[in-house]
């Protein structure tokens, strides 16, 4: 199988490192900030980075995971149905800053179905998008992140693989690999 490292346990901690201090130097405090994760693979990114956001600010900050399933425009499109993941969000976002967490940036849809279903929660004075990996040339809709740890040029044929420890893997490293590849 060929794979392609793109980033390695260590650069991956550096550039966690670095997106929270983003995080922290245009949100200050989080108080009027909340951090939502993208389920499935968005959430085990999005603690991540609210672990070290919470340990380098010293205080707590709202943190939810969102599941997107049922607010896809592809969701009766698939050959088997999708099993939704849960979503736990304990609080308002109205009037809130909202962060979105996802691993991969690919075509725009899951972020469109987020944005459809934070309305359930209320209506925030701005959503952010922060991605781990920025697929470029593939978005179908007119969606960008405002935080990106790295950019890859990609083709269709390939996929993006994140594998974190939380996830159950050894070591958290990101590979670029050909689809029929697993």
């Amino acid at each position: 199988m060929q794979k392609k490292l793109i980033l390695d346990s260590n650069l991956l901690s550096i550039t966690l490192d670095r997106l929270c201090q983003q995080l922290i130097e245009i949100h200050d405090d989080f108080e009027d900030s909340v951090i939502l994760g993208m389920q499935p693979r968005g959430v085990f990114l999005a603690d991540i980075i609210h672990e070290k956001l919470e340990a380098a600010i010293g205080k707590k900050i709202h943190y939810g995971q969102l599941d997107t399933t049922f607010y896809r425009d592809d969701f009766r499109r698939r050959e088997t149905p999708v099993a939704a993941n849960s979503t736990n969000v304990p609080f308002i976002i109205e009037e809130k800053n909202v962060i979105l967490i996802d691993d991969v940036l690919y075509t725009g849809r899951s972020v469109r179905a987020a944005l459809d279903a934070m309305i359930a929660f209320g209506r925030p004075k701005k959503v952010e998008l922060l991605t781990m990996v920025n697929r470029k040339y593939t978005r179908e809709l007119p969606i960008e992140a405002d935080y990106v740890g790295i950019e890859v040029n990609t083709m269709d044929s390939q996929k993006v693989l994140v594998e974190l420890e939380a996830q159950g893997h050894k070591s958290n490293k990101i590979w670029l690999i050909n689809k029929e590849e697993k």
